[in-house]
């Protein structure tokens, strides 16, 4: 039968034989308000690459003047869900574009698994490719420091802020002054320290992470566990900077933990930072108030990182 679902991982999305894709969260698009009444930063869609089609939402604070750092932002949604316009998003980038005097582009990059990985990684980084050339868009060439690049992202934004950063090393193309990895989704076919062991849990994120990966990469590949991955690429990360942030009640706590150990035993020659917020889940911050004490908190720890002179 037509109708008949070919693969169901509810509830981000259900795949029909038909070849029917139905979204079952994520969905909700908007694009930012021109001007936000409380901070002043303005807001705007642009294009990076009409061929892909790939877009972004730029956000610029106000009274903005020349060389203000930017921010390359990748949104989370385990590469199948969610948007750079997602009204999820918006107060967060606004609150650190506001606070931290950042030129944020928040990048809209394609989705699995119409489009699996590598496609979300070329996007993301075309798109930081993009920040530094002369195609830029007009508000970064008058505004932004292309010589000074930040990188963050959450969940899945922050495996790609990961393997962004790792490919700045290796191609030496754009030096990047500092990644921040909040709640970064990797994972692994073994757990780690006290991970979560319930056999359909971990089933779940197999079929997962190998239907947003086209079903050729499995649970140990570098791209889902950087410890796969030869440490001298983790070494090589081109940036000067790293934090990773992670949440007390995250079922991927864990990976992000070992993740910042690795990094340290690498050798890479950059500072490394682990933040963890107590009695949080998993994108806490994007689901709470701004208003919440660790919700500030942590939009704090991230001005502070983005605002550290170089």
């Amino acid at each position: 039968m037509e109708n008949e679902i070919l693969v169901d991982l509810s509830p981000l999305f259900r795949q029909y034989k038909s070849g029917q894709l139905e979204r079952l969260a994520g969905t909700v698009v908007a694009d930012a308000a021109p001007v936000d009444d409380a901070t002043g930063v303005t807001a705007r869609r642009v294009v990076i690459d009409p061929s892909t089609p790939l877009h972004a939402c730029l956000y610029l604070p106000p009274d903005p003047s020349p060389n203000l750092p930017i921010l390359v932002y990748f949104h989370g949604g385990a590469f199948c869900i969610g948007s750079a316009f997602s009204p999820t998003y918006h107060p967060h980038l606004i609150a650190l574009s506001a606070s931290a005097r950042l030129l944020v582009a928040s990048v809209d990059y394609r989705l699995a698994p119409e489009h699996p990985l590598p496609a979300a990684y070329d996007d993301c980084w075309a798109a930081l490719l993009w920040t530094i050339s002369p195609q830029a868009d007009p508000w970064i060439r008058l505004h932004g420091d292309q010589g000074r690049i930040f990188l963050a992202g959450d969940s899945a934004g922050a495996n790609i802020a990961h393997r962004v950063a790792v490919r700045a090393g290796r191609e030496g193309l754009v030096e990047v002054e500092g990644a921040a990895l909040v709640h970064p989704y990797f994972w692994g076919s073994s757990p780690v320290g006290k991970e979560g062991r319930e056999e359909g849990w971990r089933r779940w994120m197999d079929e997962l992470w190998r239907a947003v990966s086209g079903g050729k990469k499995g649970l140990d590949h570098e791209w889902i566990n950087p410890a796969a991955e030869a440490e001298g690429a983790v070494a090589g990360m081109g940036c000067r900077r790293l934090l990773v942030c992670v949440a007390e009640r995250d079922p991927m706590r864990e990976r992000g933990a070992a993740y910042y150990e690795m990094v340290k035993r690498s050798g890479w020659k950059g500072e490394a930072e682990l933040v963890e917020t107590e009695g949080e889940s998993h994108i806490f911050h994007l689901e709470k108030p701004e208003e919440h004490p660790k919700v500030q908190e942590l939009t704090n720890k991230l001005v502070s990182f983005f605002s550290k002179p170089l």
